[in-house]
């Protein structure tokens, strides 16, 4: 085991030296009441691991249940073991790695989708170029006075990301990103 490993303080380093981490998405079905969350996302932070995206909302308003699509990055026997620790907790119904299940149907990945609002400040020729690049990426403006716009763009997080790479030198103020929505393709639920 590494310096790094051992410095992290958590058993989920002895993991096998050779399985390399992974990037993944849970969906993760829970009772939608309070402190429900705060318990699901305590698991990684206790365990030293990030979540990359997070997004939660009610999907289920009848039975008051809740959706967290978590996207995070670590070894398949370190997300094996939060997966299994998440189905622990009791007002998880439900645990699902869409990319693990992916890759069981022979699929590429999950559906992913990010909304992010992106502020651009401009005058003259960098304004044109922001509208017609924000029409190349099929970009809404949501708002605009005559010094800024407001752009609503939604996609794969590598299309936002270019996005706004290319809006930076044009006068890129602010970036507001909802965080990854995730399912599997075909008739059948999570």
């Amino acid at each position: 085991m590494n310096a790094q490993n051992l410095a992290s303080g958590s058993a989920y380093f002895i993991a096998k030296e050779t399985e390399l981490p992974v990037t993944t998405v849970l969906s993760v079905l829970v009772d939608n009441e309070p402190g429900v969350l705060a318990r699901v996302i305590g698991l990684f932070s206790g365990r030293g691991y990030n979540i990359e995206s997070l997004t939660v909302s009610e999907t289920e308003h009848e039975q008051h249940l809740s959706r967290i699509t978590i996207v995070t990055r670590g070894t398949p026997h370190v997300l094996d073991q939060i997966r299994h620790q998440l189905e622990r907790i009791v007002p998880v119904h439900r645990v699902v790695d869409l990319s693990v299940r992916a890759d069981e149907l022979g699929q590429s990945g999950p559906i992913q989708r990010e909304l992010a609002l992106v502020k651009v400040a401009g005058l003259g020729e960098h304004r044109n170029e922001a509208l017609r690049l924000a029409d190349a990426f099929h970009a809404k403006v949501t708002d605009a006075t005559t010094e800024h716009f407001i752009f609503e763009i939604t996609g794969k997080g590598s299309k936002i990301d270019q996005f706004i790479a290319i809006m930076k030198p044009l006068g890129l103020v602010e970036i507001c990103r909802t965080g990854v929505a995730a399912m599997n393709r075909g008739p059948l639920g999570m």
